[in-house]
């Protein structure tokens, strides 16, 4: 899976004990790191249960350094580093209305639930149905059920909840779809991996400058799974 080696499935064994142990863990690790500062984050960490939105059969493996396997066409679960990598360079904050494009499993969804608060908006979009149902399921069982999970191209957006104060766009493109740029407030950030898959991708920083335009800036390489529809490969 471009380049990753997979753990096999395997009959879940660990414990609540276990994997709160394992996530507090991995937390101080990517706190070390330097990928984790916003305490905003690392509170959402802590407290979404990331082996929640991970199968049965990988459920072991939620805090490894690997994407895992979730339903839908090569649909993955991010790392677990990618998610700080991502929301620290938008500076996702309290009251942020942040657009996610590529729901996957529902996790970063919900730590951006947890991020923005009460006073802000979360809406996921995406493209597959079958991963569609899996985020969708994940999130209202444990809770998250005010936020919008739409089944769609994101690389349209959703103008219904527009304008942006953050974007994430959770696999690789050829371009920056201009919708979503339309879709930013002004001073609002952007941030997506972009090239081809089956090669590593520049994460890419996109500001909307309130009087100078568009900014944009490369941040790390990367590797994700490619947009699906005209903005992908």
């Amino acid at each position: 899976m471009l380049g990753w080696i997979i753990p096999p499935p395997k009959k879940p064994v660990k414990t609540k004990w276990d994997f709160d142990k394992e996530r507090e863990e991995k937390v101080h690790w990517l706190i070390r790191k330097g990928l984790l500062k916003s305490h905003l984050v690392i509170e959402a960490m802590m407290k979404v249960p990331r082996e929640d939105f991970i199968p049965k059969l990988y459920r072991d493996y939620a805090y490894m350094e690997v994407p895992l396997p979730i339903p839908g066409r090569n649909a993955t679960i991010s790392c677990p580093h990618s998610y700080p990598l991502f929301y620290e360079a938008l500076s996702l904050s309290k009251g942020d209305k942040f657009l996610e494009v590529g729901a996957g499993s529902g996790y970063g969804a919900a730590l951006a639930r947890e991020i923005v608060g009460s006073e802000g908006c979360v809406v996921t979009v995406e493209i597959d149905s079958e991963t569609y149902r899996f985020a969708k399921e994940n999130l209202h069982r444990l809770g998250y059920t005010d936020l919008e999970v739409i089944l769609g191209d994101g690389a349209y957006g959703y103008p219904a909840k527009s304008p942006y104060d953050k974007i994430c766009i959770t696999a690789s493109c050829k371009r920056i779809p201009e919708s979503l740029i339309q879709q930013l407030k002004p001073g609002s950030r952007l941030i997506t991996p972009m090239g081809p898959p089956d090669a590593e991708q520049d994460l890419v920083l996109l500001v909307k400058e309130k009087k100078r335009g568009l900014r944009v800036s490369y941040l790390d390489k990367v590797l994700y799974v490619p947009l699906r529809g005209p903005y992908g490969f």
